[in-house]
């Protein structure tokens, strides 16, 4: 038994690129997955891990006679906008569908899985009718009014919808790809769950195509904060590329074929690519059925979709005629408010493209010359440092990865305390008050939330009320899970370009997984340990579980002479010396400064260890 923990906790070593400095990307997966639980809206179910957070919304719909329990709130905010919703959906969906060998590796699969159902089943919801989807509830004005969390809401929380006779092609082509996007991650694991979303997907791409309109005309209040600037053109394209490769039915091939130029596929070069302009995605889904050899007599248009594909790839790169927007230090910039979206959106279909054209045998053709799909993945991956703390700040713009990220999240839930903690009422205006204006560290972790970011010029301001850099969103998130994924994971040596078979689920034991407890507004403790499951495999019969631990000097003075005492530890520990009974600082470290943190791994086949810290001095 120790021979083949040894064996395996080696190999292991060899091939965590962490291990040999950089960034742990599997890490950063984990956290960006747990971001989608603290925006869960409705019941929360008996796994949550994110336990500061409650049930919330749960009279969603009723004044409509209709239950919209359920999804995700989309950022800082406790409104619930379907558009920008369906698109992470979409994207979670893109993510697992490419990587998803690569997220069940790093034992992430389980949770990526429900963070895309607690999506869909709300969308199903959604939808009652064949010709009617509710497009928003809550609204904005009334919910900004307020700084309240969740559990709290006493704002409007009226529902709105599409129908005939106020249309919205871009809200339902969106809500259809997402549906058909993730009928394709549940198609082994729960064929008639994904059965159900392709017969949405398809009801919803008709009603989307017969009754066309933007849907801002029709669900007005979303116009300031979700306006539809592009049309609808690009989701009813991007709704039949995915109901395409959902389906492989002809009708989507044709209608994609059919519309390219007429709809914008074909003829817009872009720079940019989110939950509003989806042109980039269309050209980038419709360029890997080109190259799988699926476009049938539609080459000749198809040609013209990747020629687009790639000259927005090129544009990324600076090597294009018409390029993107960069900090200084390199980020792609777009806008000052939440510039963060489009630099995780571009970087994603980097990723994929690289792999695509690996795959293909291909390179990138860019004005400047020919790009290696090597490069291109090279630049994703540089996108993803940046975010993660390689910038001129060392700030992570990811929430809890790293020593140094935001503090002061624009998040109502996050900045005030946890209902768990303190159940008194928080009133609309008395959250502004007490809690907005508050200028110290959030109450509650919103682990592996993406923040808008730095400005154009690599500069950033952790403050609460500067909602356009330190504000979340779940669009931020969603491509990210990919990337990271990809950067985690390797290549794993497949063909991009061939159907990708998930693999099978692994269940550990419940009790291994990950919790992020409520905290306090002060705490009494100076010396924190989080551990967290990392990833598992199964060798010889055996399930081992990796587990990474931190331990966070939280006091002002610097940590020395710390002790821990670790029980019912049952194989090997990496980062720690043994000294008596108890584990010590590594020979390399001596010290912890205020607010730094020492990580340690151990690998074995049961739930976690037990941590405790028996001594310390503080000078």
């Amino acid at each position: 038994m120790e021979s083949s923990i040894s064996a395996i906790a080696l190999l292991l070593v060899i091939l965590v690129p962490c291990a040999l400095g950089g960034h742990d990307y599997g890490q950063a997966l984990s956290k960006s997955i747990l971001f989608f639980e603290a925006q869960r809206s409705g019941y929360l179910p008996h796994n949550q891990r994110v336990n500061w957070r409650s049930n919330s919304g749960l009279q969603d719909g009723k004044a409509s006679g209709v239950d919209l329990v359920g999804g995700y709130y989309d950022a800082g905010d406790n409104v619930k906008f379907g558009l920008p919703m369906a698109f992470t959906v979409t994207m979670m969906s893109w993510s697992i569908i490419e990587y998803g060998k690569q997220m069940a590796a790093n034992g992430e699969l389980g949770h990526a899985l429900d963070a895309v159902k607690w999506g869909t089943d709300y969308l199903i919801k959604a939808h009652p009718e064949p010709n009617v989807l509710y497009g928003e509830v809550g609204d904005g004005n009334t919910d900004h009014y307020c700084w309240q969390r969740p559990e709290d809401m006493t704002t409007d929380r009226r529902a709105y919808k599409i129908d005939p006779s106020n249309p919205g092609s871009d809200l339902a082509g969106e809500t259809a790809a997402a549906m058909a996007a993730a009928s394709l991650v549940f198609r082994h694991y729960n064929p008639a769950y994904a059965n159900e979303l392709l017969s949405h997907a398809r009801q919803l791409f008709e009603f989307a195509d017969k009754y066309r309109g933007k849907y801002d005309s029709s669900i007005t209040v979303a116009q300031k904060y979700y306006r539809s600037v592009s049309g609808y053109n690009d989701e009813l394209l991007w709704a039949a590329a995915w109901l395409y490769e959902a389906t492989n039915n002809q009708y989507y091939l044709n209608y994609l074929g059919e519309n390219g130029d007429s709809m914008g596929g074909t003829g817009w070069s872009m720079t940019e690519f989110g939950w509003d302009v989806k042109y980039a995605g269309v050209q980038t889904l419709v360029a890997k059925f080109l190259l799988q050899g699926r476009a049938a007599h539609h080459g000749p248009v198809f040609e013209r979709y990747k020629d687009k594909a790639e000259n927005f790839l090129c544009s990324c790169m600076k090597k294009g005629t018409r390029n993107v927007q960069t900090t200084p230090a390199g980020l792609i910039f777009r806008q000052r408010w939440n510039n963060m979206q489009f630099v995780t959106s571009a970087a994603f279909l980097a990723t994929v493209y690289s792999d695509y054209l690996s795959s293909a045998g291909a390179n990138l053709r860019c004005a400047a010359g020919s790009v290696q799909p090597s490069e291109l993945l090279r630049f994703a991956q540089s996108q993803v440092d940046y975010i993660l703390g390689d910038n001129p700040r060392a700030t992570s713009y990811m929430v809890g990865y790293g020593n140094n990220y935001p503090r002061q999240v624009h998040h109502r839930g996050s900045s005030i305390v946890s209902i768990k903690v303190n159940s008194a009422f928080v009133s609309c205006r008395g959250g502004y008050a007490t809690w907005y204006g508050r200028k110290g560290s959030d109450p509650n972790l919103l682990t592996g939330a993406l923040v808008g970011g730095p400005d154009a010029y690599d500069n950033f301001a952790d403050e609460r009320d500067n909602y356009e850099q330190t504000e979340p969103a779940t669009y931020n998130n969603a491509p990210i899970l990919g990337i990271l994924a990809r950067l985690s994971g390797g290549h794993s040596g497949y063909n991009q370009l061939l159907p990708v078979l998930l693999p099978p689920l692994n269940h550990p034991d419940p009790s291994a997984y990950p919790k992020t407890l409520p905290s306090p507004v002060s705490s009494s403790t100076p010396i924190t340990v989080e551990q967290k499951m990392t990833t598992s495999w199964t060798a010889k019969g055996n399930t081992y579980y990796r587990y990474s631990t931190k331990v966070t000097n939280k006091s002002s003075k610097t940590l020395k002479d710390l002790k821990l005492t670790i029980s019912k530890l049952y194989g090997p520990l990496w980062g720690l010396e043994k000294s008596g009974e108890s584990y010590v600082f590594p020979s390399w470290l001596n010290s912890l400064a205020a607010g730094e943190s020492l990580e340690f791994v151990y690998i074995h086949t049961t739930s976690p260890a037990n941590i405790s810290v028996s001594s310390y001095t503080l000078s």
